[in-house]
């Protein structure tokens, strides 16, 4: 299968916009895998910081992406992540990794290593991948394109209430300005920088139910004619 004309499903905006909500249950409805690729950029993240390394030791840093083995589990709650042998769902998710995987995205070594995993991953199966360069970069012709938005105040009730399921205390105003700068990181960055694929459909899901913005997205897929597969079953999808 090639990955530039195979069914993909590139869903791109910037944190708390819902994408990885929408994109478990598009693919779902699909018969789809998904792809969550900030996990990715998170497990290399987790990973330099378990390994104590340095974050002005960019080739370390490469080299830690590059020798990381990464498992994708679909679960009935979401993706699960495994890092060499060690299920790290949940302490990928944690502020200190938040505050620090843009050390990781913003290194170009890192990001190619990365996108070609994603990119193999797509020529396997029928694919719902969401990230900052879906439509842009990893995927370019993928069928459907769809940058999904939200406020920055929506965005930031969305995570909190995410964080304090867990038991984590949040201040908003704090966690407002670390989305806030970690979207102008995202925008300025020099390599694969978030934005709207030409050719994406901007969907703003501020004040629309996840049901509502599901629906948009399969509406958008079938317009594109995408096909649809048999479920997939609960196996792990390795991206290494």
């Amino acid at each position: 299968m090639d990955v530039e004309t195979s069914d993909i499903v590139a869903i791109d905006g910037p944190a708390g916009a819902g994408k990885s909500t929408v994109a478990r249950i598009v693919a779902q409805r699909l018969g789809y895998a998904y792809l969550d690729t900030g996990a990715m950029y998170r497990a290399v993240t987790l990973r330099v910081m378990k390994k104590g390394i340095d974050w002005n030791n960019r080739q370390a840093i490469v080299d830690c992406a590059r020798t990381m083995d990464l498992r994708l589990e679909p679960g009935e709650k979401g993706m699960r992540v495994w890092l060499d042998g060690e299920d790290v769902t949940e302490a990928i998710r944690t502020p200190d990794v938040t505050k620090n995987i843009y050390r990781v995205d913003e290194i170009p070594e890192v990001r190619a290593h990365l996108v070609e995993l994603q990119r193999d991953f797509g020529k396997r199966y029928p694919t719902v991948a969401e990230g900052r360069d879906m439509g842009t970069i990893v995927f370019p012709r993928a069928k459907c394109k769809i940058f999904l938005d939200a406020s920055l105040d929506e965005r930031t009730k969305r995570r909190a209430k995410e964080l304090a399921a867990k038991g984590v205390e949040v201040d908003f105003k704090q966690l407002r300005k670390e989305i806030q700068e970690r979207d102008e990181k995202n925008r300025n960055r020099a390599a694969s920088p978030l934005k709207p694929a030409e050719d994406a459909v901007y969907l703003d899901s501020s004040s629309l139910t996840v049901d509502e913005v599901v629906s948009s997205i399969l509406a958008l897929a079938r317009k594109a004619g995408l096909s649809i597969a048999h479920p997939p079953s609960n196996t792990s999808h390795s991206v290494m």
